[in-house]
């Protein structure tokens, strides 16, 4: 069963019912032929150092989080964040941080390739830690990874839906670690 996270304002509450008509859609939420399909992300963090850690996505022109589609037969988002996690970053340690529920879902465009259509993304994100951030390595050259402060990443990226799961990330540092000034 798919959790989703309370919407927080009228937009995050028009893409949490959109997704829920896809949820309970014939063959489910996951199949990449739906104009929307529901992907499951990471926001990959080191608690101990407050960092984060972007992705630089090639298609889609911008520093985003980690993660994608459900391979065939998989179901649980929170494992196929955990699945791309692993695949894109090559940490073998992630697990779910502070606990395995979803931290936001935003609906993002997805621009036209020449193997599919514009479409549109239901990206149910999670925060994953890993103790050992130097561990890191990019799946592919052209998709590099940046540790950065949370302050750093809002900087770094113009995305609003990231920047609004990097403010929420923030806020997990202080509810989980004590309020400390974002550096």
């Amino acid at each position: 069963m798919v959790v989703l996270p309370e919407p927080r304002d009228a937009v995050e509450a028009v893409d949490a019912e959109r997704t829920r008509e896809i949820l309970d859609g014939p063959g489910g939420p996951w199949g990449r032929d739906l104009p929307l399909h529901l992907t499951a992300t990471a926001l990959i963090v080191h608690p101990p150092t407050r960092r984060v850690l972007l992705r630089w996505h090639p298609r889609q022109h911008a520093w985003i989080l980690v993660g994608g589609h459900a391979d065939p037969g998989e179901t649980d988002p929170l494992a196929i964040a955990l699945r791309e996690g692993t695949e894109e970053t090559g940490l073998a340690d992630l697990a779910p941080w502070p606990d395995g529920s979803p931290l936001h879902l935003v609906i993002v465009p997805v621009p036209a390739a020449p193997h599919e259509p514009a479409h549109e993304h239901a990206d149910l994100r999670f925060m994953l830690a890993t103790d050992s951030p130097d561990a890191v390595r990019p799946e592919r050259a052209d998709a590099p990874l940046r540790w950065l402060t949370v302050a750093e990443a809002l900087e770094l990226t113009a995305e609003a839906n990231v920047r609004a799961t990097l403010d929420r990330a923030a806020a997990q540092f202080d509810a989980q670690l004590g309020t400390r000034p974002h550096v």
